[in-house]
This record gives structure tokens, sequence and C-alpha cells, in this order.
């Protein structure tokens, strides 16, 4: 349960002595939480007096960030201001226990909470476009930590995470992702940059670390794949970051410019980001719209606006509204 990382990290009370393996526990967890100080610091993640949201989903790796930084940013006196912000897809039996582990974070950690809805930001449930889930809870996010008011958005994202994305560019050979994805801060151009503490920590770390451990299959094959790798030569991961960190472009290719999304204004290497072009689909029934290369969808775009004969741009309309 999360509140085993509390017991785990209190204080001993005076005149009680620990067990062998107790104190084997407490110093593991202290190594733990030193390697991610040092990450912190190292990198020079944060500044005194900033606002910070902490992606929190009730997994694993967000319930033990949550507790992580509450723990090291009063240890070590960081001077951050603290939430936590969950995003509820609208599946139903999917995310309410989940929420729950959220909600009891917020009591145990004494961390602020916002929930931001789907319905609510985009006007449609994860019942009604389950295949956007990847893609609209990395918008969501970034759209409430802008509700937050946050200088930073902190993630769970872990190394194992991070050598998946690695392979996984590599073997779609998107250069463009490839030379960012191991960064331990991205967005810095945009309104909110997004920081990993746990680009170093492995998956297996954290298993460890006592909390409520949500199971998450997805990206089967490179994850397997890292596994086998892993079980050969245990430093496969960091390496693969550390190749993907190493990792050169030749100044002959062409990069895509990072811009903003003409819609919504985040960040985006097209006229319309992934989420808008996605949700423009749903609204005018043709849910498939952008789930490929959105190539032609600028034709059809301005075949439609031209059709309206003056009326209303469609990039003028929020993220999700209903009324194309």
């Amino acid at each position: 349960m999360a509140s085993e990382v509390t017991e785990a990290t209190a204080p001993k009370p005076r005149g009680v002595k620990l067990c062998t393996i107790c104190n084997a526990r407490r110093a593991a967890l202290k190594l733990f939480e030193d390697e991610i100080h040092r990450v912190i610091v190292d990198n020079h993640l944060f500044k005194p007096g900033e606002r910070i949201a902490i992606g929190a989903s009730g997994g694993k790796d967000s319930t033990v960030l949550a507790y992580v930084m509450s723990e090291l940013n009063r240890r070590h006196d960081y001077g951050l201001d603290l939430f936590l912000l969950s995003i509820d897809e609208g599946i139903t039996g999917y995310r309410d226990d989940s929420l729950e582990t959220v909600k009891r974070n917020e009591i145990q950690y004494g961390l602020p909470l916002k929930v931001v809805s789907y319905k609510e930001l985009y006007g449609w449930t994860m019942d009604e476009i389950v295949k956007l889930i990847v893609l609209l809870v990395f918008k969501a996010l970034d759209r409430g930590a802008a509700l937050l008011k946050v200088d930073k958005l902190v993630t769970g994202h872990n190394a194992d995470d991070i050598a998946e994305t690695v392979l996984l560019n590599i073997l779609r050979g998107d250069i463009a992702r490839l030379s960012r994805c191991t960064s331990i801060t991205t967005g810095e151009d945009g309104p909110i940059p997004r920081c990993k503490p746990f680009k170093y920590t492995y998956e297996k770390e954290i298993v460890i670390y006592p909390c409520i451990y949500s199971p998450n299959a997805y990206r089967g094959f490179a994850r397997e794949f890292i596994k086998d790798l892993e079980r050969i030569r245990p430093r496969a991961i960091i390496d693969i970051i550390k190749s993907g960190e190493d990792f050169r472009i030749s100044t002959f290719t062409k990069m895509p410019e990072q811009g903003n999304c003409e819609r919504c204004g985040y960040i985006s290497s097209q006229k319309w980001c992934k989420a808008c072009v996605l949700l423009e689909g749903l609204n005018r029934g043709l849910p498939k719209l952008g789930i490929g290369r959105t190539r032609g969808f600028d034709n059809e775009r301005n075949k439609d606006v031209k059709e309206t004969n003056g009326t209303k741009s469609l990039e003028s309309k929020q993220c999700g509204t209903l009324d194309f």
C-alpha cells in the first residue's frame, strides 16, 4: 500500500532497535531517495519558488514520484510549491480505483489535487474515443498544468520507459523524436517544460519501493526485448539511454521545426497538433482521421474552410468543441 512508503521511511523512535532486514530496507530506500536527489540537483531541474505539477495516475511510478518529491522537497528545502495533477479519461470502471489512490495521496502527502476530465477538456469521454488514450492524456496534462499555473510538470517516466522509447524511435526511423526522447527536460520552448526525475531509475527499483502497484502492459515488443537484454547484461537499459543521448544527427538532415498548433497553441511540428487533428476527425464523423500520416489533412481542412463561405474559422474553436 502507499502508506507503506511513509512507514518505511519514517524516523525510528528512540530506543527501538530494528532487525537486520528492516535496517537493510531502510538503507535501500535512503539510497533510492539520495539518487533521485542527485539527479534533481545535478541537472538543475527546479528553482526555489516554482510551482510544480506532479502527473499522478495512481500507479506505481507516479505514487512513488509524489512521495519522493514531497519528501525531498521537505528534507532538502527545495522551496517548491507541489501539486498533484490527475486525468480522468472517463472510462467506466478503469480509473475509479487509481483516482481513489491519488485522493489518498493528496491526504497522506499534504499535496493539493487537481483532477481534469476528458469530458471537461475535449467534450468526449474515453468510452467514446478509446483509441486516443495516450495522446490525449499528455495533452490533458499540459492543459491541466496550465490551469494550475505551474512552472514545470514532472512525470514518472523511468529508465525502462526511456530505453523503450529510444528503441521504438530507432525502429520507426523517427530521427526527430530520437534526438529529444532522452532529454531529462523537454518542452523548454513551450509554456510548461516537463521533467523526468526517474530518468536513470530502473522500473524494478520502483516496484521494490513500497507502493501500490498497477500493472501496465503496453509497448510490448520493445519492453520484452529490453527485459531480455537486461537479463543478459544488467546495464543494457542505461546503455540504451546513453546511446540515445550520444546520438548525433547529420548536419545535412532536414529536421522538422517545432512550432505551435494554430488551433490550441501547444507545441507541434505541424499546423495542427495530433490531438486537434484526431478530435477534428471525431467531430466530423471521421474517427480514423489523423491516426496515420496527416499529409492529406490540410487539403481536406482547406476544402471545408472554403465551403463555409466566410463562416467562423475552424482554428478559432477550442479543442473538443462539437459544433463543426
